[in-house]
């Protein structure tokens, strides 16, 4: 039995180097990343026992994401390796203000895509303590859709993260996708622009959680506020992060899934929830202190940086 289990894509980041553009590049920095890898990457470093559903080509990259993802100490046992497929592609542009960071998709036929519900051995996930999924995976298409429904159907119990890309699918269609899964989630985390964006919802970050916890009433609901850290809503009750650290922005992606980690960790080690909301803002920060989308994290670092210990360590 795993402690964790999350099922999605894993793309190849290409990036250029910042501040150079799209039309300059002379060279891309290769890197993996995926929201539920991400987590399943960072929870394993952490300590949990995690398991990675997903397909790869059979091919030398295939053989690369599944072998860094098992240095990281996630479980690829129910990865698919597919003949004849690709991996899908992101190419990054690193904007120095006022010039945003831009992100090109290339993901399309991936090896991922042929995934199906046959597939997959779903015993794995009916024995998980939780079953951690996204709202890219159901934007990718019918298929990848089809596997987050029956996921949610298999699962003892299951968080999500709404990660809304609006390159993949419009509003509507994402508010009608969550309708259904949002009675059913235990832990619900998303940002507050998406929760602008697909509920309409424009108040103050507690009265966005109060509606979201009505359509949302068994959850745990995270709201995340950038800068300002988050807000969580348990039953009647808020948790802000008792401390947001500084932090030197190396590289923003993968933060929010860095925090959604974090969280579960704490969650899954049966912590206080204001716990668990201290160390997914830990492990966000630091997440944004380093390259690539993953978290390179051990529970030390966690502890140096909720203990606000000095700058050197020798």
């Amino acid at each position: 039995m795993h402690d964790l289990v999350t099922l999605g894509e894993v793309l190849l980041r290409l990036a250029i180097p910042s501040p150079g553009r799209f039309e300059t590049a002379r060279q891309l920095d290769v890197q993996i990343g995926g929201a539920e890898a991400n987590v399943a990457a960072a929870c394993a470093r952490l300590g949990l026992k995690v398991a990675w559903i997903s397909a790869l080509p059979a091919n030398q990259w295939g053989e690369r994401i599944r072998r860094d993802l098992v240095g990281h100490g996630v479980d690829c046992a129910h990865v698919r390796m597919t003949e004849h497929a690709r991996v899908g592609l992101y190419f990054l542009e690193y904007g120095v203000p006022p010039r945003p960071v831009r992100v090109l998709y290339d993901r399309r036929d991936s090896a991922f895509a042929r995934l199906t519900e046959g597939d997959v051995d779903w015993e794995a996930v009916r024995r998980a303590r939780l079953v951690h999924l996204t709202g890219i995976t159901p934007a990718l298409g019918d298929g990848p859709r089809s596997l987050v429904r029956r996921a949610i159907r298999e699962a003892p119990t299951f968080s999500f993260d709404v990660n809304y890309r609006a390159s993949l699918w419009a509003p509507a269609e994402a508010r009608r996708f969550l309708d259904a899964v949002l009675p059913e989630v235990r832990y619900l985390f998303l940002g507050q622009a998406e929760a602008r964006t697909i509920f309409n919802l424009t108040g103050t970050a507690e009265q966005t959680l109060e509606a979201l916890a009505r359509l949302a009433p068994r959850a745990t609901v995270s709201l995340q506020l950038g800068e300002a850290g988050s807000l969580a809503l348990d039953g009647s009750r808020f948790y802000r992060p008792r401390r947001v650290p500084a932090v030197q922005v190396v590289d923003p992606i993968g933060a929010g899934d860095a925090y959604v980690a974090g969280f579960l960790w704490a969650v899954l080690q049966k912590r206080e929830l204001q716990e668990a909301v201290d160390v997914g803002t830990a492990v966000g920060a630091l997440k944004c202190s380093m390259w690539g989308d993953i978290a390179l994290v051990t529970p030390r670092d966690v502890e140096e940086v909720l203990g606000d210990g000095p700058d050197v360590r020798r």
